[in-house]
């Protein structure tokens, strides 16, 4: 039978032992999840298997890679030595690269956030900033001291991008809550958002069905174009 809601797989972050469980285990923001339901999806969480991300695939209308306190591994784009600040999670990584890899090859829509966007880049081709302080003079402070249901700052967004057309206007409000930032978009990429001090706020590739990367936390809704980014996505699962 068609399917009344289309099937989106949503990316866990991980932690070792400790806390929740004297085992390692999983976790994620209820808000991804809600926010997807909100506008007609069925979420479905995915474990950290990249054997499996192909079988993942073949079950799912769509990929959303989601955020987390760690950094992509500068050796899979090229970066040099890990800056200082950066916090690998390999396993996390490898998964999230095959599946968001595997959904661009068979044009399923994909959705990435903060770390998922970044992400996103390198699957592109592109490449990161690994410490904005450290590269970018005159930085925001990119890791807000004020609460993530607060806004940090304002992005100019490209009006002709597919990010503009889907919010329908040039400057938003958002949360902010990263370190690193993406630095080339990657082949046939484009940026289509930008903070006030240049550091690249969201990517997209228009090669591709809906292939688009948002720097800030938009299941928060602290800007009301917020929820139009969700709705744009479970949308194009739709088709």
């Amino acid at each position: 039978m068609p399917r009344t809601r289309p099937v989106i797989g949503v990316t866990l972050d991980s932690e070792p032992p400790g806390g929740y469980s004297r085992l390692p285990w999983y976790a994620l923001r209820q808000n991804y999840f809600g926010a997807l339901v909100e506008h007609g999806a069925l979420p479905v969480a995915l474990p950290h298997h990249a054997e499996l991300a192909e079988a993942y695939l073949d079950e799912l209308d769509g990929l959303l890679v989601t955020g987390g306190a760690f950094d992509v591994d500068p050796a899979l784009y090229g970066g040099g030595p890990a800056h200082p600040t950066v916090t690998l999670k390999p396993g996390r990584t490898d998964f999230e690269l095959a599946a968001t890899r595997g959904a661009l090859a068979r044009d399923l829509p994909v959705l990435g956030i903060c770390g998922g966007e970044q992400l996103l880049a390198v699957a592109f081709g592109g490449t990161l900033i690994q410490h904005i302080p450290d590269a970018v003079p005159g930085a925001l402070a990119h890791e807000q001291p004020n609460p993530r249901t607060e806004p940090g700052h304002e992005v100019a967004i490209r009006a002709e991008s597919l990010l503009g057309r889907i919010v329908g206007r040039t400057r938003m409000a958002v949360n902010s809550a990263h370190h690193q930032a993406v630095e080339r978009p990657g082949d046939g990429a484009v940026v289509n958002a930008v903070a006030p001090d240049g550091v690249v706020e969201g990517v997209e590739h228009p090669g591709y069905r809906f292939a688009l990367g948002v720097q800030w936390h938009p299941e928060y809704a602290v800007d009301p174009a917020d929820p139009l980014i969700f709705r744009a996505f479970v949308e194009a699962c739709r088709r």
